[in-house]
């Protein structure tokens, strides 16, 4: 295949009935910048803005066929997982990964949705730790999210820092650890590999507008590493990406509202 033509972004996620994350955020965040969105939907979800007030799962037959049609077929250049929901899935998930064939896996360990509701059970928290991570080219959880998965508290810059650490230790190629959740008037959020560590910072924007940002920033690392963009260069489109979307989100609903994926096309 020519390098034209890579681009090719497989999202293994949930799907988001008000279209501000999920699935529906992945496929917006890929086209944006230029990728090709193919997708396994995991579940359906009933939301809005105001949150989840439903969630149905997909058969685990369905989910490893839609891998497999899409993976034998028109293949990927990067993979990204979102919404998992149980240790099944996962599992099933982690199948797929090895069935891609050493396709850079972008995971965001998804556990809980904007509004509160829990999108990963409990007990399937150590499936993540023991199947995803270390098949992850690149993990990008937020605080409470690296907190779960390592049992330390994470609550500063440097608590990210430490729990990155234990995450590359379980076997992740590389973390982006999210600081969104750490309190401060800038956001940081640290990139750490075992070769060392690159940062992003900027000044915290103060908005309600926020639904998606880590399914977009994950969709959006993917995208450029599908287009064979470094890692480094990869996470500084995406951070720039979710940057811009979040300022330009356009207001809707009355609650978490959604960012605004398309701004890319109208520049």
């Amino acid at each position: 295949m020519s390098q034209a033509h890579k681009g090719r972004v497989l999202v293994i996620a949930g799907s988001d009935s008000g279209g501000g994350a999920g699935i529906q955020a992945d496929i917006k965040t890929i086209t944006a910048l230029g990728g090709y969105a193919a997708t396994v939907i995991t579940a359906v979800t009933v939301q809005n803005t105001l949150g989840v007030t439903g969630v149905h799962p997909i058969p685990l037959d369905v989910i490893a066929a839609q891998a497999r049609a899409v993976l034998d077929d028109i293949g990927a250049d990067a993979i990204k997982t979102g919404m998992l929901g149980d240790a099944a899935v996962v599992e099933i998930v982690a199948q797929a990964l090895d069935h891609a064939g050493g396709v850079p896996a972008v995971v965001d360990p998804v556990m809980v949705a904007k509004g509160g509701a829990p999108l990963l059970a409990a007990a399937a928290i150590g499936a993540v730790k023991s199947l995803m991570i270390p098949r992850a080219f690149l993990l990008t959880p937020n605080a409470p999210e690296a907190a779960a998965l390592t049992g330390l508290v994470v609550e500063t810059t440097e608590d990210l820092r430490r729990a990155g650490e234990a995450l590359l230790a379980l076997g992740a190629r590389a973390v982006l650890m999210k600081g969104g959740h750490v309190a401060g008037e800038r956001v940081v959020d640290v990139l750490m590999t075992p070769a060392g560590e690159t940062t992003f910072e900027g000044e915290r924007i103060d908005t309600r507008h926020t639904h998606g940002t880590g399914c977009t920033l994950a969709s959006a690392c993917a995208a450029g590493l599908a287009k064979g963009l470094k890692l480094e260069e990869a996470v500084a489109q995406a951070w720039n990406y979710v940057h811009e979307a979040m300022l330009r989100a356009p207001g809707f609903g009355a609650g978490h509202g959604p960012l605004d994926h398309g701004w890319t096309l109208r520049t």
